[in-house]
């Protein structure tokens, strides 16, 4: 990260001047440091959802929404998909680098001692009713491995973050697994050595005592793809959610907490299964896709299509892209063709050759196919933002070391305009 110090100069009505240093990172991109803004103008800026604001200077994740790139510690995410497995990139974004042979087995062999269930742990699920929704389990379990895995205050530093880390990682899958079963009605799977982590978390999902189950090794590559796809996104709203709570100096598991709580929304994490509850409404309904677009364009009819345009892509999403491969993979080896996936292609032919999606750059993202992709492996659609918080928890936990490590960072508090009464006098109860 470079500084100009002749980056720019603010300029009031009233004379004021301020110069504003010009930042320049590693890619090139530019931002004002407005750091020293209000110190010497006494004036903030406005700036609802943070849409022109960097709250932090990143190694992790780079996006380049206009062109369509997305690198994890600059690796492509095409190359990711195609020649690492989940633990790998995992490791990648925690670690800083890609592991070697050694490295990657000794790294899965940790995440395997470490994927049990502390067995009071184990008995909280069974308090919560079958209804529950288990993004509501995950985050109260993720807050309680505080409490049954309390940071060690003679253990080095460093070295207790790395067990922290390792045990939130690994019991995330396990905790994943046993809020379905609980939703099920069934026995818990304890997880196996002889499984890698989405084979272990799909056994643990789907085996019982009176099924012959293995895990379909096109269903464990699926996982490991979409897992990896939703690794990290840069400053989204649950990471920022983790990075604030982790300024106040809270554990990495109050701050993942937070991300969970941030991920479950519809405009968020939900969207996926937002878009396959869309999705089969559609096809539940009728309505041709021409009906569909219409409804769509229609400023005043409540329908949403989801699963197009995003905050940062400008184009089409990368992720999509991926998905839409593996969607094709996975569903082509049925007998018959999805008829949720018939509408999705439909939908995006419309999208891509249609004006009105293209001026608002309303292009397909990773939410369009990743919830078909899982309806397919059987996964419910009360599952599917758990999943999401499975593929997102690594980059939440460098993240937070990431937080942790720079000198720099401060406690979060954003500034506001007020909009309430100005002051005002309180009357006596007896008056008013």
């Amino acid at each position: 990260m470079t500084c100009d110090k002749e980056g720019a100069e603010l300029c009031f009505k009233d004379g004021r001047k301020i110069s504003l240093p010009l930042l320049t990172d590693n890619m090139g991109e530019e931002g004002l440091d407005i750091s020293g803004l209000r110190k010497q103008t006494g004036v903030i800026t406005y700036d609802p959802g943070y849409v022109n604001t960097g709250s932090c200077q990143s190694g992790i994740t780079y996006i380049d929404g206009e062109k369509g790139v997305l690198r994890y510690r600059g690796y492509n995410i095409e190359d990711l998909v195609k020649h690492c497995d989940f633990v790998e990139v995992a490791y990648l974004l925690i670690k800083g680098e890609l592991p070697n042979l050694h490295e990657r087995q000794m790294y899965q062999d940790l995440l395997n001692r470490h994927s049990l269930l502390h067995v009071d742990m184990r008995n909280f699920f069974r308090a919560y009713p079958a209804n529950a929704h288990p993004m509501s389990i995950l985050a109260a379990m993720v807050a309680s491995l505080s409490a049954f895995y309390p940071e060690m205050a003679d253990r080095d530093p460093e070295e207790n973050i790395d067990l922290t880390v390792t045990r939130l990682l690994s019991k995330m899958r396990t905790i994943a697994a046993y809020s379905y079963r609980q939703m099920n009605g069934l026995d818990f799977v304890e997880p196996s050595y002889k499984f890698s982590y989405c084979e272990n978390f799909l056994n643990m999902m789907f085996h019982t005592s009176v099924n012959d189950y293995h895990p379909d090794p096109l269903h464990v590559k699926a996982l490991n793809q979409l897992l990896i796809l939703h690794a990290d996104h840069e400053q989204n709203c649950s990471t920022s959610a983790v990075r604030l709570i982790a300024s106040s100096g809270a554990n990495l598991y109050a701050s993942v907490c937070a991300g969970v709580c941030a991920l479950w929304g519809d405009k968020h994490g939900g969207a996926n299964q937002a878009v396959l509850a869309m999705l089969d409404a559609i096809n539940n309904s009728g309505m041709t896709i021409d009906q569909v677009v219409a409804k769509a364009k229609d400023k005043n009819d409540p329908f949403r299509l989801f699963g197009f345009g995003h905050r940062v892509y400008k184009t089409y999403d990368p992720r999509a892209k991926i998905a839409k491969e593996l969607c094709k993979e996975l569903l082509g080896t049925k007998e018959t063709n999805d008829p949720l996936l018939q509408i999705a292609f439909e939908l995006e032919d419309r999208a891509l050759h249609d004006d009105y999606f293209i001026s608002h750059h309303l292009y397909p993202n990773v939410d369009f196919y990743t919830g078909i992709i899982y309806h397919g492996m059987g996964i419910p659609e009360n599952m599917l933002t758990v999943l999401f918080a499975m593929g997102r928890l690594p980059g939440w936990i460098a993240h937070w070391l990431e937080w942790h490590h720079d000198p720099s960072q401060k406690l979060g508090r954003p500034r506001q305009m007020y909009t309430g009464p100005a002051e005002r006098k309180v009357v006596p109860l007896e008056q008013r």
